[in-house]
């Protein structure tokens, strides 16, 4: 299996500058000075997708307490970006990666197991970035259930 080139803990994060969900263009050196938690997912709207975006809103005050920010990434274009944070009452800026290339910069395309077949898509992935832009954290093929927890004792254990 041909694995994407994964990031791994004191890798310098590679830049990147998309389109939120509002228009906004965010870019990685937006959070210099401070810690931001980047996390990938396939599709907005999804259920595992909806599930581990809700866990990060409803998780956001404790990440703010320890000085992080998080941004949700994906392939979906701006317009469903809107309608799921919205729909969800989302606190965090999502962004559209349409040409997936942070992602595949980021070790977060490429080929994955789905139900026993491989297939080219996105990697459930979550990284911590540190004031210095350096990966404090670097977790792939996640399970959105329970993500945030197993997160937060990461970082605070």
């Amino acid at each position: 299996m041909n694995e994407a080139a994964r990031l791994t803990v004191g890798d310098t994060a590679p830049a990147f500058s998309l389109t939120d969900d509002a228009g906004n263009t965010v870019s990685l050196s937006d959070y210099a000075g401070r810690k931001v938690l980047v996390y990938f997912y396939p599709k907005a709207a999804t259920p595992g997708c909806t599930t581990e975006a809700c866990d990060f809103r409803d998780n956001l005050a404790a990440l703010g307490d320890l000085g992080i920010d998080v941004v949700g990434i994906s392939p979906d274009p701006v317009d469903k970006l809107a309608k799921f944070k919205a729909d969800q009452d989302l606190n965090f800026p999502l962004l559209s990666d349409e040409d997936k290339s942070v992602m595949t910069a980021w070790g977060a395309f490429g080929e994955k197991k789905n139900y026993g077949k491989v297939v080219q898509g996105v990697i459930r992935s979550t990284l911590l970035i540190d004031e210095e832009g350096k990966v404090a954290l670097a977790k792939y093929n996640v399970k959105a259930t329970g993500h945030v927890a197993r997160i937060l004792r990461d970082i605070t254990a």
